[in-house]
């Protein structure tokens, strides 16, 4: 089982699906699934004509959190894991989160199942989360005496109240899709998410891919910024927008009624 990957992708017509293949652990994350998230979000990066990712998981739950049995038979995993280099801003742990975040396009999440500990800070570092109703969420972290420390911090407080989040974090309890779609933790509850994750990353895709990346990176730079910092952002990246190959082809093609648009090219880079 060691050489059965952790993770698989596949890219079609633009989008990226990104599957979690440990379904035996319900994707207990141990050392190999964190290498090869990891490796699997810096490869969609350099890949430029990916213009959204759909994550999701076999077998029965997404992610059940960290593989504590794992963690047992490799005490230095958790050295490997939390630790941070000087020359780093996060470590792994922290990373296998917040790369999906920090990629430069759309990360939609598709929840069934599980979905506890880092499995569900994986989801709450994607842009859009859709979930079955009865999925069974945890920031569960409380459980085995530590804090959701997989870059949490950082979502948690754009998606929910702190007072929700201290509760859910502080008491480590389960709680449904349906719940969590109240708190803001879960986009959209569908008995298909599968199907709806794949709507959303097509309407994006159909899209100029400049345009949806310059979105995601100024939403990230002015989301709660004061109103004059985010006033700049907005000229700076409108500015590297206009006159751009992909920023003519939607003005064309949004000019051109009843015409096969024109495909817009691989896009630039808002890093």
């Amino acid at each position: 089982m060691t050489d059965k990957p952790r993770v698989l992708l596949e890219v079609k017509d633009h989008i990226a699906y990104v599957t979690l293949n440990r379904e035996e652990k319900l994707n207990g994350l141990d050392m190999p699934m964190f290498r090869q998230m990891i490796a699997t979000a810096k490869k969609i990066r350099k890949d430029r004509s990916i213009r959204c990712v759909i994550l999701s998981a076999n077998g029965p739950s997404f992610c059940a959190g960290l593989d504590f049995g794992a963690l047992n038979k490799e005490p230095s995993m958790v050295a490997k894991v939390f630790l941070k280099f000087p020359w780093t801003k996060q470590n792994v742990a922290q990373e296998i989160a917040h790369c999906w975040r920090d990629l430069p396009i759309p990360v939609i999440s598709v929840v069934h199942g599980n979905c506890f500990g880092g499995g569900m800070q994986i989801i709450l570092a994607t842009d859009y989360r859709i979930a079955k109703p009865d999925a069974n969420l945890s920031i569960m972290e409380m459980k085995w005496g530590l804090i959701p420390d997989m870059s949490g911090m950082v979502t948690l407080s754009q998606l929910t109240r702190i007072d929700i989040a201290q509760e859910l974090t502080m008491t480590g309890r389960q709680f449904s899709a349906e719940e969590g779609f109240g708190y803001g933790l879960i986009s959209k509850l569908s008995d298909n998410p599968m199907a709806d994750a794949e709507e959303l990353a097509r309407t994006i895709a159909e899209k100029s891919p400049d345009a949806i990346a310059a979105t995601k990176y100024l939403f990230k730079k002015t989301w709660k910024a004061d109103t004059w910092k985010a006033l700049r952002w907005e000229r700076w990246v409108q500015a590297r927008l206009l006159g751009r190959k992909n920023q003519m082809i939607a003005m064309k093609n949004g000019m051109a009624k009843g015409k096969e648009p024109k495909p817009f090219v691989d896009r630039k880079s808002f890093r």
